[in-house]
């Protein structure tokens, strides 16, 4: 992986992952810009120009998310076991109500994402969640579970994600404050 702030296209850091994949793409990791392209890949400048609108609006939200995580402190702090009994609880109802199918729950703490749900449909939460108000620990128990029905992050699994949380745009930018919140307080433990 390499870092590259010098690209007089754009004027943010970002790094480069090769891989071997066919498309290049870019994707922003707990608000960081990484350019991922396919090996033997040499063009990134058109990417970062063709995408300018894209990274410019996203590295907005971030400072916008930076500015708001000052003005805030941590008001929640669960369990494990808390957070295990809110998970499963949660879980189960939205199961009863929506029909999801979950074949079971796990934990672990991650780097990037504060849940994930497998093909195999299995949920995976993120530990750093215990910092979260319900709500948003709701939101992303929720947002897993509509991947049950569509992998994607499409047309088709938001009109699911809304059935629930209609304003799910404000719940993810408040994620994204609340990240960057945690990862202050995950460094002091």
């Amino acid at each position: 992986m390499a870092k590259n702030s010098e690209n007089p296209q754009i004027s943010v850091e970002y790094e480069v992952d090769y891989r071997d994949i066919k498309y290049p793409r870019l994707e922003y990791k707990t608000g960081s810009l990484i350019l991922i392209l396919p090996k033997e890949y040499e063009d990134s400048k058109t990417i970062l120009e063709n995408h300018k609108e894209w990274i410019t609006q996203k590295e907005q939200t971030i400072r916008q998310a930076l500015e708001k995580a000052k003005e805030n402190n941590i008001r929640t702090e669960r369990t494990d076991k808390e957070l295990k009994e809110l998970v499963s609880s949660t879980t189960k109802a939205y199961r009863e109500k929506y029909g999801f199918e979950v074949n079971g729950i796990y934990y672990k703490r991650m780097k990037t994402k504060w849940g994930s749900f497998s093909q195999r449909k299995n949920l995976t939460m993120n530990t750093l969640l215990k910092y979260l108000p319900e709500k948003l620990v709701n939101y992303v128990i929720f947002h897993e579970l509509a991947h049950s029905v569509e992998r994607r992050h499409d047309e088709t699994f938001w009109t699911i994600v809304k059935k629930e949380h209609r304003n799910h745009q404000a719940l993810e930018k408040d994620l994204l404050v609340y990240w960057f919140l945690v990862q202050e307080k995950a460094k002091k433990h």
